[in-house]
């Protein structure tokens, strides 16, 4: 008896050492899949994922986690996220680990938002492998090529609304002015020098900061900083851990990379995700406050250059 309480209280030290870490290590994630109950996500294409992927890892592709082309950053619907977590054996006590490519800065926003986006729903022990599948690799660690299945849940998730914030809440926080807009793009976008395919309209929310998303990795990295370098990083940009904070991009893919770091390396406790985020906006059916949207000769030539880069 006394053994098993030993190996009991080992096991439940194990888990809560990572279970409790936003980012995991290539032998982290290794460690952690000792624990059966451990859903590996991989979010490549399926493709990808069938050439090759960590051992025991389970598709979950990334386009089944955002909305339509219309609206890529677009929270899907309920129903289908819910059909998306039962496939995948996940219920809200599930450790889920999320792995992306790891090619670059931008790819890890991939992760962070189907992170977000589980943190939504009610998932309670969520990670990240830093740095994806090409940190697995680096390690030296073996891949597979066989596909993996797991009995479907019945979890019923539910949305947590106060991690989301709607066009309605940054409308009225442009009013206020109590809310902190964090806009994640790089600085061409957050400048009105060019835009997002799908947007309508070039510039940032009226009041926002820039703070762009590459600002958290190592240097010519895909690997995220330390939670202690993070906090270092966080003090040197305009964002205030006090204020509710709002951040945004395109659609929502950059913006998880800021709000993960803010939220969950930082530690602050009042920063939402502005999902559809310029997009969104700029699609209203009447135009909203903008700041740095340029002349109309200026779109003009924006337009023109995006049309000739299709």
């Amino acid at each position: 008896m006394k053994k098993f309480a030993v190996a009991l209280f080992a096991c439940v030290v194990s888990y809560s050492a990572w279970a409790a870490e936003p980012l995991l290590t290539p032998q982290g994630v290794k460690s952690a899949q000792a624990d059966a109950s451990t859903r590996v996500l991989d979010i490549r294409d399926p493709k990808s994922y069938a050439a090759n992927h960590i051992p025991g890892s389970l598709n979950a592709p990334y386009g089944s986690w955002r909305g339509p082309e219309s609206n890529p950053g677009e929270l899907p619907s309920l129903e289908k996220l819910t059909a998306n977590v039962q496939r995948l054996g996940i219920t809200a006590d599930t450790p889920v680990i999320v792995v992306s490519s790891g090619a670059n800065d931008t790819d890890f926003g991939a992760a962070a938002r189907v992170y977000w986006t589980l943190k939504v729903l009610g998932v309670n022990h969520l990670s990240v492998l830093n740095g994806g599948l090409k940190a697995w690799q680096a390690a030296g660690l073996s891949l597979d090529s066989q596909p993996v299945t797991v009995a479907a849940s019945t979890y019923a998730p539910k949305i947590n609304q106060s991690m989301i914030a709607t066009r309605e809440d940054v409308i009225n926080s442009t009013k206020t002015g109590k809310t902190l807009l964090v806009d994640a793009r790089p600085s061409a976008f957050y400048s009105g020098e060019t835009r997002h395919q799908v947007a309508k309209t070039p510039g940032t929310l009226k009041g926002a900061v820039n703070v762009e998303h590459s600002t958290w990795f190592e240097p010519k990295s895909s690997l995220v900083v330390s939670a202690s370098e993070a906090k270092k990083l966080a003090a040197s940009t305009p964002l205030k851990e006090d204020t509710e904070t709002i951040s945004f991009c395109n659609t929502g893919h950059w913006a998880a990379t800021n709000w993960f770091v803010m939220s969950e390396l930082v530690g602050q406790k009042n920063v939402k995700l502005y999902a559809g985020s310029m997009v969104d906006w700029t699609r209203a059916d009447s135009p909203l406050p903008m700041d740095n949207v340029p002349n109309r000769v200026k779109q003009l030539l924006i337009d023109f250059q995006l049309y000739t880069a299709k």
